[in-house]
């Protein structure tokens, strides 16, 4: 698969296209926009100086209604939520901290509004929202709790006297922490808390709800009862003012309360459409599903800036000379070391954004539908926390990887990698704990998306799961036919040659999540037998994780050959195939050792797959700019000053 140089350009047009998926005019119209000088990346420490440039480009996106799209054409947006989606993770290409502010405002802060709120709180907030009238914050994560949202401390009671709520943060560890926006710019804050009201002389509490909290005047002072303090330094993202808040009983009207899933009458009364109020917790969670999808996908692009940067540079940079040229040395590209140091991050970057691209589908399909299937959504909320975690830890091992790759440059701030790296690194912390995350994924195997079992309690679904498991039956993603024709054309030998076959590759993924999953049931069921539903399930929890990885790589592995399905063009789904090779190679050699202690690979076979990886490498090396010209970054955001060598000192 030698590339005809007059053809590369096509070839990475057309990957382009295809990696690009079902929005790719938004992002071709988000290059443009990008191209502008306010939106070329520039590296500071400062805070002030970050925060300033971050207030700029927010007001020209909303000048440019980039926020539109997030928002229901009846509350003065467009409705596209894959739009709305797709531009801020296109704004990760910029800064990272402009993703972060614009996913703030208008994703979670204004998706709470939203999703969450009724008309009332639609005509009198989302219109500012949008144009930047109002700056708000989400105030969820607390000192004491961040992934157990459930178990937050603050509280509003209902006074039915004054008909108010009195939000308070009871204890030290009640302080919303780490909250985007809190520290200047937001004067609204959607504040999750535990709803109180008082009934035959007895408080009652309805579980946590969110409500519309101001928290500072016109003139950035603190409101009485509101104390906000400034986070300042952190490990990266200098332009946004992570703060934090504490309430000494504040009070608020009771109409500040967003009501869609629970209402509270004048008279203290309160009301739900689901009664339930785990299930209620969960449907109001589930709305806001967009800020997980959101910073997966956000930080994968931030991993594709940094692979282009290190392979562009790999392309230039020499080291070293050929035996027999001592006159000229060799490319550091044109070492199989250095291939195999990036060509499988590389292909493990494709491979995580066609199934990006389908999770993104997915939640505007979900999102946009008049009465939106159960079952469906909670296997878009599993899909969003697998792919959110295997996306935020590619992003921390690939920018990682691509700064050690280009040596002593790579540590140079005007070079970009040092400023990727640190800024994605929390985000495999907010958003939800990737550990966390992951088990989420596994709850939802296990249970079988059973409608019953909504709690994240650990006892609850171990025991359900170490009953129904059996009764669970492999869900394909949405290329269910095209996957089905690859595995029954796979060839199960042990000649080398099959590993190359896709139906081969397909099936050892999916052998591998079927066997974890009904092993780690079996477990759980006995030691369920032996030891408290807790102890079974701390038990058996590497086991739990193995298994939900398992299934994520499995999905990941489909929707990309559902995306060379899609590709039109030949020579590029040449290239594709060879990537898609790569990276299901690649998986499989991560957890090699797995497949052979239960005999799915013999050691001669996994031998195999290494001698399988380098020759994907030599032949996927003429291809290696065509392959990051195809992510498709803007040249302004992708520049390193040691990619010009026309700026080296003399």
């Amino acid at each position: 698969m030698a590339p005809d140089m007059t053809n590369t350009a096509d070839t990475a047009e057309h990957l382009r296209n295809a990696l690009d998926g079902r929005f790719r005019d938004v992002k071709n119209d988000m290059r443009k926009k990008l191209n502008l000088e306010i939106f070329r990346p520039h590296y500071t420490p400062n805070t002030v100086i970050a925060r300033a440039k971050v207030a700029e480009q927010m007001q020209l996106l909303a000048a440019a209604g980039a926020a539109e799209d997030s928002f229901r054409k009846e509350h003065g947006g467009t409705g596209n939520v894959g739009a709305a989606i797709t531009m801020i993770e296109m704004l990760a290409m910029s800064d990272l901290s402009l993703m972060v502010k614009a996913g703030v405002q208008w994703g979670l802060f204004g998706g709470a509004v939203e999703n969450l709120g009724t008309q009332r709180h639609h005509e009198e907030y989302v219109p500012k929202i949008i144009n930047l009238g109002i700056r708000g914050c989400f105030a969820m994560t607390e000192t004491g709790h961040g992934s157990d949202v459930q178990s937050l401390e603050t509280t509003a009671t209902y006074d039915a006297e004054t008909e108010e709520f009195v939000i308070d943060s009871p204890t030290p560890t009640a302080r919303k922490d780490y909250i985007g926006g809190a520290a200047e710019t937001a004067r609204l804050a959607a504040v999750f808390a535990q709803l109180i009201t008082t009934g035959n002389g007895e408080q009652v509490n309805h579980g946590v709800h969110c409500f519309l909290v101001p928290i500072r005047d016109d003139e950035g002072n603190d409101l009485p009862g509101v104390t906000t303090s400034d986070c300042l330094y952190k490990g990266g993202l200098p332009g946004v003012d992570n703060g934090r808040i504490m309430f000494d009983h504040v009070r608020i009207p009771r109409v500040n309360l967003l009501n869609k899933y629970g209402d509270v009458a004048p008279d203290g009364t309160y009301s739900s459409p689901i009664e339930n109020a785990s299930r209620r917790f969960f449907t109001m969670i589930g709305t806001l599903i967009r800020g997980r999808v959101t910073v997966g996908g956000s930080a994968a692009a931030a991993a594709r800036v940094a692979l282009d940067i290190a392979t562009r540079y790999a392309l230039q940079r020499r080291q070293f000379g050929a035996p027999d040229d001592d006159n000229n040395e060799v490319l550091i590209m044109d070492y199989l070391v250095h291939q195999r140091r990036l060509f499988p991050l590389i292909a493990r970057s494709y491979a995580l954004q066609f199934a990006q691209n389908e999770l993104v589908s997915r939640c505007h399909d979900m999102q946009t539908a008049d009465d939106p299937d159960a079952e469906e959504q909670r296997e878009l909320e599993a899909r969003a926390a697998g792919l959110k975690a295997a996306n935020t830890w590619h992003a921390s091992r690939a920018i990682q990887e691509a700064r050690e790759a280009c040596g002593g440059a790579g540590y140079m701030a005007e070079n970009r990698l040092i400023a990727l790296r640190a800024d994605t690194d929390v985000f495999t912390t907010f958003e939800g704990d990737n550990h966390v995350l992951t088990q989420l994924v596994a709850k939802e195997l296990l249970t079988a998306y059973a409608d019953d079992i909504r709690s994240m309690s650990p006892v609850e679904w171990v025991r359900f799961a170490a009953n129904t498991v059996g009764q669970r039956v492999l869900k394909r993603t949405a290329a269910e036919t095209i996957i089905q024709t690859v595995v029954d054309a796979r060839q199960d030998n042990e000649e080398e040659g099959s590993l190359f076959n896709r139906g081969t590759q397909v099936k050892m993924f999916e052998d591998r999540e079927e066997y974890l999953l009904s092993s780690v049931a079996r477990r759980l069921q006995s030691k369920s037998n032996e030891m408290s539903a807790f102890d079974a399930f701390n038990a058996v929890q590497d086991h739990v994780l193995h298994a939900a990885q398992a299934h994520i790589d499995r999905v990941v592995l489909e929707a990309f050959v559902a995306g060379i399905e899609s590709c039109p063009d030949r020579e590029a789904r040449e290239v594709l195939e060879a990537v898609c090779d790569l990276y299901a190679l690649s998986v499989i050699e991560d957890d090699k050792a797995w497949y052979i202690e239960h005999r799915f690979l013999s050691t001669e076979r996994a031998k195999a797959v290494t001698r399988g990886i380098n020759d994907r490498c030599r032949v996927l090396r003429p291809h290696a700019k065509t392959l990051v010209d195809g992510f498709g970054i803007p040249e302004p955001l992708r520049y390193a000053e040691m990619l010009h060598p026309e700026n080296l000192p003399d």
